[in-house]
């Protein structure tokens, strides 16, 4: 079963539990977790990203920001926030409690992520990685996975045929560099209209790119 590390300073577990509302509410209480927020986001970006670089060392550079992109996205982390029961933990004011806050995705990452600026400062960032790391490299590994079984290409042609009616139509805008390190850029439209822009050492890459920069935008990845 998943769950939330233990905390020396259950102090900072509860601060990064608290939700401004319950901290206006009652003072008395200590502060909100925005702060520890703060602090947690630039943890999980930092840390995700050596996961990935590590973990992926074939992966090209777009790649592996399009798959931290995806891990570390509020939908995301709302999810990993679920299965570790942070909306039944949170301290949350009664207006916002009533209004669905244990719910709410924002709320959710928000507090996902000022605990892990709470147990950096609690334990260190040794087992932060060590608790990112578990949380994270299955949830990665299944991206990389489905993704792998069905190129951009195809993944973009099915939404167009789907939701416009007519298949994507890929040109080449521009060739440039020696010939043996040329740079081809490609854009995909679909009813005369730009979906996409990409640039690869080939043809069929700069399309591939194109494909993956459409997916990208209508928030298919």
């Amino acid at each position: 079963m998943v769950k939330l590390p233990n905390f020396k300073n259950c102090q900072l577990l509860h601060q990064a539990l608290t939700h401004r509302s319950y901290a206006n509410e009652c003072p008395e209480e200590g502060g909100d977790n925005e702060r520890l927020e703060f602090l947690g986001d630039a943890v999980l970006g930092f840390l995700v990203t050596a996961l990935l670089y590590r973990r992926y060392p074939k992966m090209k550079e777009g790649d592996l920001s399009r798959l931290r992109s995806q891990l570390i996205n509020e939908k995301q982390l709302a999810i990993l926030a679920k299965n570790l029961n942070i909306g039944g933990q949170m301290r949350l004011g009664k207006g916002v409690q009533n209004e669905g806050g244990r719910k709410s995705p924002a709320l959710l990452s928000d507090a996902f992520e000022a605990i892990l600026g709470a147990y950096f400062l609690d334990s260190g960032i040794d087992d932060v990685r060590e608790f990112i790391d578990f949380l994270f490299t299955p949830v990665a590994d299944d991206i990389v996975l489905n993704q792998s079984r069905i190129d951009p290409k195809t993944r973009f042609q099915q939404w167009a045929q789907k939701h416009r009616g007519n298949p994507p139509n890929y040109q080449i805008l521009a060739e440039s560099g020696p010939d043996h390190a040329k740079e081809f850029t490609a854009q995909v439209l679909v009813d005369n209209k730009v979906y996409g822009v990409g640039k690869d050492s080939s043809k069929q890459g700069a399309e591939k790119r194109a494909a993956e920069a459409a997916l990208l935008k209508l928030g298919l990845v």
